[in-house]
């Protein structure tokens, strides 16, 4: 009888243990796919909403399917840059075909390079743009492999993409030869730009970082919350996921890791009501920053542009932070 019992224990227990094994292996799949499609782009299928906005049977549909999200594109011409702005492509070290829009402005100003962030592309910045350009500044906006006018059909939230910022400030040293680079990113992009920073070796003479985020597990995470859903182990599987697809370690992909490694003066903008990158994360990214460093956050403001809200105070701050630059193209 007491061996009967512990026969039916252990068929009991084994039977607990193929099905918390089954239910881990379908949660790997799912984080497999679901990583998939958010790092791969797609053509003719509509984007899926803001998490914030979808239903509770949306909700299940993208955690079960993943996703979408069409490759990023414009319709607007160069022109609408300025008259002056001109076209150009050029190619990374690995042969990666990158867009990009120039248009200068006075002689021997500093040239501002401008990269999009997740899912963006170059004229979402075009508003930025503009208001460099009316600070003194030539601008050069730069599509990330995948968006735009570039290559490929896919993004690695700012890894790789390091090497696209690499390759536009090589690019823009040689074609228009500025005296003075100064880099500008938004959330993806300002960490593609201190990655390169901190792994290609890139020396700018200034950097301005806009909704950056922390680390690659907590902005996961937050996407989870965003969808009043547990983030537990599903952000860990899709970090981990993601990087195995991509060729690196997602846990390793850490802003506040990078900033270690600036030591030209950087400027940190941020939303003071961001869900994506929490404000609390952006200052640890600040603080990780040795050398001069400047902070502005801007209330009310969530994972989206600052100019879009505070058009004034933005250029403001944006134009103190440049005015040691700006001071020696006069000169």
């Amino acid at each position: 009888m007491t061996e009967s019992k512990c026969q039916l224990r252990r068929r009991r227990l084994g039977r607990v243990c193929l099905v918390f094994a089954a239910l881990f292996a379908i949660l790997n799949i799912l984080a497999c796919r679901h990583a998939y499609a958010m790092m791969h782009f797609e053509t003719g299928k509509p984007r899926t909403g803001l998490p914030e906005t979808l239903s509770l049977s949306q909700k299940i549909g993208v955690l079960l399917l993943g996703v979408s999200i069409p490759r990023p594109h414009t319709d607007l011409p160069v022109s609408a840059l300025g008259p002056a702005a001109r076209s150009f492509k050029f190619c990374t070290d690995r042969g990666v075909k990158l867009g990009a829009w120039y248009c200068p402005a006075l002689p021997k100003s500093p040239l501002v390079i401008l990269f999009h962030g997740y899912a963006g592309e170059k004229s979402g910045m075009l508003a930025e743009a503009k208001a460099f350009l009316d600070l003194g500044c030539s601008v050069l906006l730069v599509d990330f492999r995948g968006s735009g006018e570039s290559s490929e059909s896919y993004t690695t939230i700012g890894y790789v993409e390091a090497e696209d910022v690499a390759a536009a400030a090589r690019f823009a040293r040689k074609q228009f030869s500025p005296s003075t680079v100064i880099l500008y990113g938004q959330s993806m992009g300002g960490a593609a730009i201190l990655r390169a920073v901190h792994s290609c070796g890139l020396r700018p003479d200034a950097i301005v970082v806009e909704s950056v985020f922390d680390k690659m597990l907590n902005t996961v995470r937050h996407r989870f919350e965003a969808m009043q859903m547990p983030s537990f182990p599903g952000a860990e599987l899709l970090v981990f996921w993601g990087g195995v697809e991509a060729g690196f370690n997602g846990f390793n992909h850490n802003p506040v890791d990078y900033a270690r490694s600036v030591t030209c003066p950087i400027l940190f903008l941020h939303g003071g009501a961001d869900p994506r990158a929490h404000l609390n994360e952006a200052r640890r990214v600040f603080d990780a920053v040795p050398g001069r460093k400047e902070f502005k956050d801007f209330p009310n403001v969530g994972h989206a542009p600052c100019f879009s809200r505070f058009p004034a105070e933005w250029k403001r701050v944006v134009e103190d932070f440049l005015e040691p630059f700006r001071q020696r193209t006069v000169s």
